[in-house]
């Protein structure tokens, strides 16, 4: 379905995405890594779980946000692929820190 362009002759780097390692051309961003590896879900919506994947592969929709390295919230779209970076599929809304509190409850 995808095809690498501009790849040939990049250094490889190996990233982790859950259980499988990908082998990928440093100075592409994740998104662009999990498409052509055949994962088009990457993350799942906090309302209903489905599965939601890269769109706009510019920024400007969030569907593709992934948790890297344990932190969540990240785009994969405008994150560019390195040596060992661990990559796991987004369940629902992610805390951001341990003082977070949903907006409904920010006003009692």
């Amino acid at each position: 379905m995808f095809t690498k362009v501009g790849a040939r002759g990049r250094e490889l780097v190996k990233v982790r995405f859950e259980d499988k390692d990908i082998m990928a051309p440093a100075g592409q961003t994740v998104a662009a890594v999990l498409l052509a590896a055949g994962i088009g879900s990457c993350r799942e919506t906090p309302v209903s779980g489905e599965a939601r994947g890269p769109y706009c592969m510019m920024g400007v929709c969030f569907e593709c946000l992934v948790v890297i390295d344990g932190e969540p919230n990240q785009q994969a779209c405008m994150t560019y692929v390195r040596e060992g970076m661990s990559i796991e599929r987004q369940h629902g809304a992610a805390q951001i820190g341990p003082d977070v509190r949903p907006a409904t409850d920010a006003a009692e």
